[in-house]
């Protein structure tokens, strides 16, 4: 709907960035996770959820006026991953803990994804008013995060069932 609204109003305002960011970086954290699991059902969904994120980062910089602290915040975030690939790939050579820590980085990065909009729950109590609150973005997340639980389940992997 973000990106439906950026196109049509060809405006970013009231369109939050961070979110699109930090969901592009939590699935290439999940895409290394999977490729390091070889876990091809994590890899193709992060791929996909990835390459989507990445075309709205770049819709959202298209139509936003101030281009530099978009272009500023994204390349942040690109040096942590960068930081974090290094970190992953040449520092802990045993297969085993480079996916455990992997598995661990992923979990408690999207577990902090899932409580930042808890801010909008409070604005939402003050103004008594849902008018925040985007009802598909929370059905459709409660029904991925659901699908995830259960497919970490079936996997016996705790990681992915976080």
């Amino acid at each position: 709907s973000d990106l439906h609204q950026m196109l049509a109003t060809k405006s970013v305002e009231n369109i939050q960035f961070l979110p699109f960011l930090t969901t592009d970086v939590n699935n290439l954290s999940w895409l290394g996770y999977g490729c390091l699991k070889q876990d091809w059902t994590l890899i193709i969904v992060n791929t996909l959820g990835a390459a989507l994120q990445t075309l709205y980062i770049l819709a959202y910089l298209y139509y936003s006026p101030a281009k530099l602290p978009v272009l500023l915040r994204s390349l942040l975030l690109l040096a942590v991953l960068a930081a974090g690939y290094g970190y992953f790939t040449l520092l802990i050579a045993d297969p085993r803990t480079r996916l455990a820590r992997l598995g661990l980085f992923c979990s408690v990065f999207t577990i902090s994804m899932y409580l930042s909009p808890l801010a909008d729950l409070a604005k939402i109590v003050q103004s008594r008013s849902t008018r925040c609150l985007s009802f598909p973005l929370t059905v459709t997340t409660f029904l991925a995060s659901t699908s995830w639980t259960l497919y970490g389940l079936q996997l016996h992997d705790p990681y992915i069932t976080v």
